[in-house]
């Protein structure tokens, strides 16, 4: 079970992993083990998720999400595939947790006194320095 929040676990069967060769310089080590791992979770066909978390996941992560509704995550900098494992899941932990949280309406707020005022101090001071380039009037 992988846990994104205090409410949700996600059992491991509903996420994939698909290994391959990292790219890049490396040397032998590279082009002889299958370290890139690539994590695919189904985000419409997921059972664990509830209808409204599917739609918020699916808004909020439109970009990494595929026509097939499937969550892909790689990742290659480490040389174990077991680290790059670890990696993949963490990323997407943090990745599916961020996209459940409640968005925090904004409250209005005034402008502080002391904000206006330094504005326009601003503004002031601005206007004598241009004035002060202008040719005097005799």
């Amino acid at each position: 079970m992988i846990s994104i929040t205090h409410t949700l676990s996600i059992p491991e069967n509903e996420i994939t992993f698909l290994t391959s060769r990292s790219s890049g310089p490396g040397g032998q080590h590279v082009n002889k083990t299958s370290s890139k791992v690539t994590l695919v979770f189904n985000v419409q066909d997921s059972p664990s998720l509830s209808d409204y978390q599917k739609t918020l996941i699916m808004s909020r992560l439109s970009g990494r999400i595929n026509t097939k509704g499937e969550l892909q995550l790689s990742c290659e900098e480490h040389r174990s595939q077991f680290r790059n494992k670890e990696e993949v899941v963490s990323r997407f932990t943090k990745m599916l947790a961020e996209a459940l949280k409640p968005v925090r309406k904004r409250r209005k707020t005034k402008v502080p006194y002391s904000a206006k005022r330094k504005r326009l101090d601003n503004k002031k001071k601005r206007s004598e320095v241009k004035k002060g380039r202008s040719k005097p009037s005799y």
